[in-house]
């Protein structure tokens, strides 16, 4: 199946940037088919099917490790377990984010309500939002992000999650925080997601000079 961002962005009348596939095919057995692509990825395997200058990131299906979280330290440090179709659905950030589309019936499949969500213009959470946010604090700003960027709202359970949690950002990987941060604020919706972020308290965790900044700045922004 197509999977995730392509498909929400085709139901949304916008042009994706790339598509995603979503397999039961074990990485090896989709090497093993494309001889033009390769494995990458350590914490979860994935395949790169080139196409001249493009590529098709091909993922199997996969399910919530078996290692599982605890209420006490639900950041998730293992996620290789492979899985159904509606497992990895359901593992997925956002309801938006969880569509597949399967060319061969040109049907869209959607076990997470994210077609209901689309037409509501909402960003909300697949399961409970605080347990969402603490397995991986980043989420927090990639629902700022599509928020943004899809000109969305987020949902009141799914916002108060994020303003309970987001002291939880310190404990995301430096690396993945960092791009997600340039990933939000260089995006053309980004004078929405610094106001977006320095409502829930994200902007003074990750860049508290420019919150700090906000919080006296009193002219326009601008996109």
């Amino acid at each position: 199946y197509l999977v995730g961002g392509s498909v929400r962005d085709l139901m949304l009348g916008r042009r994706p940037k790339d598509f995603d596939v979503a397999t039961s095919a074990h990485p090896q057995q989709v090497r093993e088919l494309f001889r033009n692509s390769r494995l990458i990825g350590r914490r979860f395997r994935l395949v790169h099917v080139f196409f001249g200058r493009k590529n098709i990131e091909v993922a199997t299906f996969r399910r919530r490790s078996e290692d599982g979280v605890s209420p006490e330290e639900p950041l998730i440090r293992h996620d290789n377990t492979f899985g159904s179709a509606e497992e990895d659905a359901f593992r997925r950030d956002f309801t938006v984010n969880a569509l597949f589309y399967d060319p061969q019936t040109f049907r869209v499949i959607d076990y997470a309500g994210g077609v209901r969500d689309l037409r509501a213009r909402l960003i909300r959470t697949i399961g409970d939002p605080d347990l969402r946010m603490g397995e991986d604090p980043v989420r927090m700003l990639r629902a700022v992000r599509f928020a943004a960027k899809l000109g969305f709202e987020i949902e009141p359970a799914t916002r108060s999650a994020i303003e309970r949690r987001r002291a939880d950002l310190l404990k995301a990987s430096m690396p993945r925080l960092v791009e997600e941060a340039y990933r939000t604020i260089g995006q053309s919706g980004a004078a929405r997601a610094l106001l977006l972020m320095e409502e829930l308290g994200l902007l003074e965790q990750t860049m508290p000079w420019l919150s700090a900044h906000l919080k006296t700045w009193t002219g326009p922004l601008e996109s």
